[in-house]
C-alpha cells in the first residue's frame, strides 16, 4: 500500500488535539476556525495550533501520485473505470463554488444522488470507501486489484506459489520443457488437497506465467548455468576496488578451441592459463600447455615479475617507449625495461584462484610464499567471485582465436567442415603469436570497465590505467634474479651423454659439459643423475645444476639453427624498414593498429606449409631415433666414453630403421571389390 503525502490544513479536515477530534469549518486571515462535539467552536493562529501538545491531522490527506508504470500496463477498460472514480471522488473532496458550506458528508450525499439519477448503482457507503482508498492510495486504490495481478488477468494465488516451488525444484534436476514443469504445478496443487483442474489456468496463460516467474533462471536452458545462478547469495553483490596494480590479481585456465601441432606430432586442443590484474585489465603472463600443472602455474608468476622482451619480428610500435607507459621514469628504476616490450610489470600482492589442484598444490604455495604474494581462494561452486577473468577467455576467443587457423569453435557444432585440414601451428608457435596479441592489441584496447569517476565517458586501455595508478601507487620492482628464475623451472633427472642430455625428445649440447660427460654427479639418491631444469615455454636451451663446483652450465638446443621459428630475423629487419620509410619514429596508434592486423592475418593463414601424415611419422622418428651430434677430432680423442645407461625414454641411442605403414581409410576400402 503506498504512503499517503503529508495532508493539507483545509475545510473539511479533521485535527486531533489532546485527545478530542475537531474539523476545520474555515482557514481564514492566517487563522483556523474549529468545530467540535456538541457545536463548541473556537479559533486560533495557524502557528499556534500547529504547535499545540498532541497535535495530529487525522483528516482527509493528499492523495500520493500515482504508480504510472503499473497503470500503463493495465488493461485500458481497468484503468478508465479507476480514472471515472478520480474525477467524480476529486469533485466531493475539493468541492467548487456551488457547494460551499455544505459538509463532506453532504456533498458524498449528493454526488451519490447524482450517479443513480445518471443510471450508475452506486451506494453511499461503497463511495465513501473508494474516496478514503483515493485518500490514502491514489488512483492505484481505485484499481480492481485482480485486473493487477501476475499475467494480466487472474490467477489463485496459491497456483502462483506452485510455480515458484516448481521452478525451485527444477535447479538440480536435467532440464524439462514447460509441459514436464506444469504437470509437477498440477502434483503440488493435488498434494494440498486442491482442486487442480479448477484453479489451474489455460495453458497459455500459465506458458506466460512461467516465461515470468522463470526469467533469469535457465529453468529450461543450460543446467549447469541454472546450478550455478541457484548458488548465487541473496542481496546485492559485494564488489572489489583495486586501487593499485598488482593489489588484486586473477588466474585462472580455460581449454581453447584451435587445434595445435603437438611436440609428438599430434594435433590436439592445447590448455590457455594466464594472471589478470584486476586494477589495469593487464594481462601480465600467459602460458600455452597440453595440460596445465603445478609447476606451470608457479611459473607463472616468475613471468609475471619479469619484463616481456621483444621479439625478433615484432613491430616498434610494441616496444614499451612507443607506448603510453612511463618508460623514461620507469627504467630509471627497473633498467631490465630497456629494451622491453608494451606489457607492465605488475608484482602481485594477492592472488585469487579456484580450487583447481595446480592452485592448490605445494609448488604453487611455495612459490608465492618465496615471493610474499598472498594466496586468496575463492568459495567453492563460486565461480563469479572471479568473474573477471572468466570474462577476459571469452574476450580472448571472440577477438583473437577465431582468427587463428585452426579454430574449432566451443563445440562440434561450430565446428567447420574442413578444420582438420587447416595449417596447424605448434605450441610454440602459437604461444609467440599469443604473447604479440597481448602486447598489440590487449593492452591498448580501450576497457569497459576502466573509466575514471570524474570522467565515465572515457574508457582506458590496460596501459593507459597503469600509467594513471603508477603515478599515484608507485613501482617498486622485485630483481627476481637469474638462479632465482631457474630454480622455479620444472626439473628432471638425466645423465650427461657424448651428445649432452635429452629433455622432451630434443638435445641439448654445450662445451662447458665436456668434464661431466659420462660422469657420476655425486648424488646418490638419484644414482649420479644430473638435474636439468627446463622452461616448457621456451625450447631454446636447459640448465644442468654443477653438483660439483656449484652454479649452473646453460645448454643450447641442438637444431636451434636449423629448425623454423614463427618469426626470423628477416621479418624483424623487414619491420623496421617499413617503419623507417614511413619515417615513424615513435609509432602511433595506426602503427599499432597495422602491427595487429598483420599479426591477426598471419594467425588465420597459418604455417607456410600443412604438415602431412608423412611429416608426422618423420617427426615421430626423429624425436625417438636423432641423429647424433657430429664430434670434432680433439672431443673424439678426449671425451670419456658414452654411458650405458638408457636414456630418458628407456630404450638405447639408436634404434631400427622405422618403416610407416600406410594410414588405413574405410571409406576407401568400402569402394574395392574384393
Amino acid at each position: 500500500m503506498s504512503v499517503s503525502r503529508p495532508g493539507d490544513i483545509r475545510v473539511d479536515a479533521q485535527v486531533k488535539l489532546g485527545e478530542e477530534v475537531w474539523t476545520v469549518i474555515g482557514v481564514s486571515d492566517g487563522r483556523v476556525h474549529l468545530a467540535g462535539a456538541a457545536g463548541r467552536r473556537m479559533s486560533m493562529p495557524l502557528p499556534q495550533l500547529l504547535t499545540v501538545p498532541g497535535f495530529e491531522l487525522v483528516g482527509a490527506s493528499r492523495a500520493p501520485l500515482p504508480p504510472q508504470g503499473p497503470l500503463d500496463l493495465l488493461p485500458e477498460a481497468a484503468a478508465t473505470k479507476a480514472r471515472w472514480w478520480e474525477d467524480h471522488i476529486l469533485a466531493v473532496i475539493e468541492p467548487g463554488e456551488e457547494s460551499t458550506g455544505l459538509s463532506l458528508r453532504q456533498r458524498e450525499i449528493a454526488k451519490v444522488a447524482e450517479l443513480v439519477a445518471a443510471g450508475h448503482e452506486v451506494r453511499l457507503n461503497v463511495f465513501q470507501r473508494m474516496r478514503r482508498r483515493y485518500e490514502t492510495e491514489g488512483v492505484w486504490g481505485l484499481v480492481d486489484q485482480r485486473q493487477a495481478r501476475r499475467g494480466g488477468a487472474y490467477t489463485d494465488q496459491r497456483v502462483l506459489e506452485a510455480i515458484d516451488q516448481a521452478i525451485d525444484e527444477e535447479k538440480n534436476r536435467s532440464t524439462g520443457t514447460a509441459d514436464r514443469l506444469r504437470r509437477r504445478v498440477v502434483k503440488i496443487l493435488t498434494e494440498q488437497s486442491l482442486d487442480a483442474e479448477e484453479l489451474m489456468p489455460s495453458r497459455a496463460t500459465f506458458y506466460r506465467l512461467i516465461e515470468r516467474a522463470a526469467k533469469g533462471k535457465h529453468t529450461f536452458g543450460s543446467a549447469q548455468t541454472r546450478r550455478s545462478l541457484a548458488k548465487r547469495p541473496d542481496g546485492p553483490f559485494g564488489s572489489v576496488t583495486a586501487t593499485r596494480p598488482g593489489e588484486w590479481m586473477l588466474i585462472d585456465s580455460t581449454p581453447l578451441d584451435v587445434l595445435v601441432l603437438l611436440d609428438g606430432g599430434l594435433v590436439e586442443r592445447v590448455e590457455l592459463t594466464w594472471v589478470l590484474d584486476w586494477a589495469t585489465r593487464s594481462i601480465t603472463a600467459s602460458v600455452l600447455r597440453p595440460s596445465t600443472k603445478a609447476v606451470d602455474a608457479a611459473l607463472l608468476l616468475a613471468r609475471t615479475l619479469t619484463p616481456e622482451a621483444m621479439r625478433p619480428g615484432w613491430s616498434d610500435a610494441l616496444r614499451m617507449r612507443s607506448s603510453v607507459l612511463p618508460h623514461a621514469r620507469l627504467t630509471a628504476i627497473d633498467e631490465r625495461l630497456e629494451h622491453a616490450a608494451a606489457r607492465p610489470v605488475v608484482v602481485p600482492e594477492t592472488i585469487v584462484v579456484d580450487h583447481g589442484k595446480i592452485y592448490r598444490s605445494r609448488a604453487f604455495d611455495n612459490a608465492c610464499r618465496a615471493m610474499g604474494i598472498n594466496v586468496q581462494p575463492t568459495h567453492k561452486g563460486s565461480p563469479w567471485e572471479k568473474g573477471g577473468v572468466e570474462r577476459s577467455f571469452d574476450s580472448l576467443n571472440s577477438l583473437f582465436v577465431q582468427h587463428i587457423a585452426g579454430f574449432t569453435g566451443r563445440s562440434v557444432e561450430h565446428r567447420g567442415k574442413t578444420v582438420e585440414a587447416e595449417a596447424r601451428w605448434s605450441i610454440g608457435e602459437l604461444q609467440d603469436l599469443l604473447d604479440e596479441w597481448v602486447v598489440a592489441f590487449w593492452q591498448n584496447r580501450p576497457h569497459d570497465g576502466l573509466r575514471h569517476p570524474d570522467a565515465p565517458g572515457i574508457a582506458m586501455s590496460p596501459n593507459e590505467q597503469y600509467a594513471h595508478l603508477v603515478e599515484t601507487a608507485g613501482y617498486a620492482p622485485v630483481h627476481l634474479g637469474a638462479d632465482d628464475y631457474i630454480e622455479l623451472l620444472p626439473a628432471e633427472w638425466r645423465v650427461i651423454n657424448t651428445y649432452g642430455v635429452k629433455i622432451n625428445h630434443r638435445r641439448y649440447d654445450a662445451a662447458a659439459l665436456n668434464p661431466y660427460r659420462g660422469q657420476h654427479s655425486g648424488v646418490e639418491a638419484k644414482k649420479g643423475l644430473w638435474e636439468v631444469h627446463f622452461d616448457p615455454y621456451d625450447v631454446s636451451k636447459v640448465w644442468v645444476r654443477n653438483h660439483h663446483d656449484g652454479g649452473w652450465v646453460a645448454a643450447d638446443w641442438t637444431h636451434l639453427g636449423t629448425s623454423p621459428v614463427a618469426f626470423g630475423d628477416h621479418a624483424w629487419e623487414h619491420a623496421k624498414r617499413l617503419l623507417a620509410e614511413q619515417g615513424i619514429s615513435r609509432p602511433a596508434e595506426a602503427a599499432i593498429a597495422e602491427a595487429v592486423e598483420d599479426l591477426l592475418t598471419r594467425a588465420e593463414i597459418g604455417p607456410a606449409r600443412k604438415p602431412t601424415d608423412a611429416d608426422k611419422v618423420a617427426a615421430r622418428t626423429r624425436a625417438t631415433a636423432p641423429e647424433p651430434k657430429p664430434l670434432s677430432a680433439s672431443e673424439q680423442l678426449h671425451d670419456p666414453p658414452a654411458p650405458t645407461e638408457p636414456d630418458e625414454d628407456g630404450d638405447d641411442e639408436y634404434l631400427a630403421e622405422v618403416v610407416p605403414l600406410p594410414v588405413f581409410d574405410p571409406y576407401k576400402e568400402s569402394l574395392k571389390r574384393w
